[in-house]
């Protein structure tokens, strides 16, 4: 079958925007191509494995691409994306879309099934973790712990500077008696992390049933299955228990809506690790939970995201 590539130019802010575009007509899974992303990937010592096509790019802007195939239904939604689009661009919603600017390439289907894995490489994240796909070669320097990823269909290669805040934050706080709470886990990333860095348990919940599956595969993968509870739900709806530390990757206005419901879920002086803060949010975020009566609350910021950490007094 012959598929069509359909690219997308956006800013970083614009990635989860235009990847739901997608997800609405049926993608299933999307490619993200950052420059920033190559960029460190060529500072790290595997740089000379990069395929030569991405070398020219850094620079660009982020580019989404989706695949679709050419088949009778492919013009309508080819015509709802550029639709979306256009309605997005012309809106206001405190994020940096670029241009929207949109491509399409004809692939074959089994250029299609492997072209996104050229754009995913082994990538030091904080001090220790490096996160490795299960098709490459890596070998571990030093204290490196290496998180083996087969991102599937669902969000989270552990590239987008939210990822990486959670990440770091992790590094500092994780022990190993704790008991953690990973809330829309997507590929599974933060949990299995956190289980790398010596956590004695993880539950991981998410939405959507494909990143359910890919977070147990994960899981499997990296040999910490027996450590992890992997639960499909929405948001706090089927967790039990209390934990140490709990993080959620994900909006500004669900992240305030949660730091009054994961009170109840945190142990005494346990931990909200919470990211996907554009900064026009950051000190809305902050005042939520400074009037939720946490303490310690402090901040991360890379380029235009922010994570904060907050304490349960």
């Amino acid at each position: 079958m012959e598929w069509i590539e359909v690219s997308i130019e956006t800013e970083n802010q614009g990635v989860d925007v235009i990847a739901q575009v997608f997800y609405e007509v049926g993608v299933q899974g999307v490619v993200v191509q950052d420059p920033s992303d190559i960029s460190a990937f060529m500072e790290n010592a595997a740089w000379e494995q990069a395929d030569d096509s991405l070398l020219d790019k850094t620079g660009e802007e982020v580019t989404v691409k989706g695949y679709l195939p050419n088949d009778a239904f492919f013009h309508d939604k080819i015509q709802y994306i550029k639709e979306r689009i256009s309605w997005l661009l012309s809106h206001d919603f405190g994020l940096k879309l670029g241009t929207g600017r949109m491509t399409l390439t004809s692939v074959h289907e089994e250029d299609w099934a492997n072209s996104w894995k050229k754009y995913f490489k082994p990538m030091k994240i904080g001090q220790r973790i490096v996160v490795k796909p299960t098709w490459e070669e890596y070998q571990p320097q030093g204290n490196e712990v290496i998180l083996e990823l087969d991102p599937g269909m669902a969000f989270g290669t552990g590239t987008h500077q939210t990822t990486i805040l959670c990440i770091k934050a992790l590094e500092r706080l994780v022990e190993p008696h704790y008991r953690i709470l990973d809330i829309g886990c997507g590929t599974g990333i933060l949990a299995i992390s956190s289980l790398l860095l010596g956590a004695q348990h993880a539950v991981a919940v998410d939405i959507d049933p494909d990143a359910v599956r890919i977070a147990r595969e994960n899981a499997m993968q990296n040999g910490v299955l027996s450590r992890i509870d992997i639960v499909q739900g929405n948001l706090l709806d089927n967790v039990k228990g209390k934990y140490d530390l709990i993080v959620a990757n994900i909006i500004a206005d669900t992240i305030i809506e949660l730091g009054a419901l994961v009170k109840d879920f945190l142990n005494d002086n346990g931990f909200f690790v919470a990211s996907g803060i554009i900064l026009d949010r950051l000190n809305d975020v902050m005042e939520a939970f400074k009037e939720q009566n946490y303490s310690n609350v402090e901040y991360q910021i890379l380029d235009e995201w922010a994570a904060v950490v907050v304490k349960n007094a």
